[in-house]
């Protein structure tokens, strides 16, 4: 559904139990909710739950979005006899329609990776016009460089200096590390993701910086991309386990593997579940996040990393 530009919302919030959830779900769902947003009321976040879980925290704050015009009475009223109480924390405001995906380009500036990677938001200048200037509009797809995992992989991709590389970005998002790596020298890029906005976000950008006709998309549900010399995977941690034999494929021996999006406590079950195709570096962090390098060993390698 498409709703008219420079339309309001009203946005509602209340706390209540997370084995109540199901059940408020559903009434907000009849009552035309256009989405629905779980916070933490106690400060305990949980980044990553267990498949299955409905809900984050034994007790949640629930907001809900929906049309300016819809009936907040009867919404109260059917929690109020659904649930047997009065939500508590109950809050009812309006929230002015803003092109939310486009936020990014006007509160973020060009960042700089590196001693001469920048990151352009789409339509700021260049900040040094000799440096690598990605120009990015991430879109509605994931990765702008500003989180931290990403400003590892940018960091490190600047260092390593991706000359004549073929590389894969699983979980490509915006494809800001293909385009990146592109526009380093890198030859060839594979995309892959299981979203279709991020696809079509990265073939944007791959326009946009001139590489087109050196990047490769995939939906991660079709046929693989060939193994490269770089492999690159800035998702979470779960994820890159269950990916390890994937990823291993992905990554010809002797080829170097960038694993982000892991917490610093999630470093070692991520390390060992590539164990015994790769030896990592230290790890690198930033703001409690950890960017692992490995090179793919091979009987012919007795090279070590440290």
């Amino acid at each position: 559904m498409r709703y008219a530009c420079g339309m309001d919302w009203t946005q509602i919030a209340f706390d209540l139990e997370a084995d109540a959830c199901p059940r408020v779900e559903d009434i907000l769902e009849r009552s035309g909710v256009l989405a629905i947003t779980y916070l933490d009321p106690g400060g305990r976040p949980v980044l990553e739950p267990e498949a299955g879980d409905p809900v984050l925290w034994p007790r949640v704050r629930m907001v809900a979005l929906l049309e300016e015009s819809a009936a907040i009475g009867s919404i109260w009223a059917q929690l109020c006899a659904h649930l047997g109480f009065a939500p508590s924390g109950w809050s009812v405001e309006t929230v002015q329609d803003r092109p939310w995906e486009r936020v990014w380009l006007d509160e973020c500036v060009p960042l700089r990776f590196g001693n001469r990677l920048w990151v352009i938001p789409a339509g700021l200048e260049a900040p040094v016009s000799e440096a690598v200037n990605v120009r990015l509009d991430p879109g509605l797809a994931f990765g702008s460089g500003t989180h931290p995992s990403t400003a590892l992989c940018l960091e490190w991709l600047a260092e390593f200096q991706p000359c004549g590389c073929s590389v894969v970005d699983y979980g490509c998002g915006s494809g800001i590390l293909a385009v990146a790596a592109l526009c380093l020298g890198a030859c060839i890029a594979y995309g892959v993701d299981n979203d279709a906005q991020a696809l079509v976000a990265s073939r944007d950008n791959a326009g946009r910086n001139g590489v087109s006709s050196r990047l490769r998309l995939f939906a991660a549900a079709g046929p693989a991309p060939p193994a490269a010399d770089l492999v690159m995977a800035n998702i979470l941690a779960r994820l890159l386990c269950s990916l390890a034999p994937e990823l291993t494929r992905l990554t010809r021996p002797g080829g170097t593997l960038v694993l982000a999006g892991i917490l610093q406590d999630q470093i070692d079950t991520v390390a060992d579940a590539f164990a015994g195709a790769f030896k990592f570096e230290l790890p690198r962090m930033r703001d409690g996040w950890a960017c692992l390098i490995g090179r793919r060993q091979d009987a012919l390698d007795s090279e070590s990393i440290v």
